[in-house]
């Protein structure tokens, strides 16, 4: 449903509340409004591929100023990387939609891990790496010590060659170094 079928449809029903002698407030009319506004809402990350989803979220979670720096380069005439995608194929208006529930709907669902899942780490994590050097290597879960608190939360993978290693801050200061 387009926004402004939903406006006309709640604009309807405030009409025939105040016809039944019932009139809505101003603070209930906004409520109302917010909620479904919010409930009807699509994520504009649906619209991704799944490389696309890993990439958006992977650059959103590098760069805390992500929205800012993806615009710059739109002004400047730069390249985005791994994101040029967005200004090719979705646009500014589509960018500026998405918001940080948006991002938060998607690392949360995408993000939990369970023993016996194949994953990535990056070589940023065992040693000092430049950015385009950067390595990833497949692994298994195969032990998670879960926290309430994200950055107490870790894992130990196995590598294909045998040797395990823990990642610690899993789901927080160290995020972007596993997919």
């Amino acid at each position: 449903m387009k926004e402004s079928d939903l406006d006309a449809l709640l604009d309807t029903a405030f009409q025939q509340c105040e016809s039944l002698g019932h009139p809505l407030s101003e603070e209930q009319k906004w409520i109302l409004r917010t909620t479904l506004k919010q409930a009807t809402r699509i994520n504009p990350l649906d619209q991704l591929t799944p490389q696309q989803r890993q990439a958006f979220l992977q650059f959103a979670q590098e760069n805390a100023e992500w929205k800012t720096v993806i615009l710059n380069d739109w002004l400047e005439s730069r390249d985005s990387g791994t994101v040029q995608f967005i200004r090719d194929e979705y646009g500014i208006e589509w960018l500026n939609s998405i918001t940080a529930d948006d991002l938060a709907a998607y690392r949360d669902s995408e993000a939990v891990l369970k023993i016996g899942d194949r994953i990535e780490v990056s070589s940023a994590l065992w040693e000092w790496v430049q950015e385009n050097d950067n390595e990833w290597v497949s692994c298994t879960v195969i032990g998670l010590n879960e926290s309430d608190n994200a950055q107490e939360t870790s894992c130990v993978v196995r590598f294909d060659n045998g040797q395990e290693f823990e990642i610690q801050g899993l789901y927080d200061w160290n995020r972007s170094n596993w997919r």
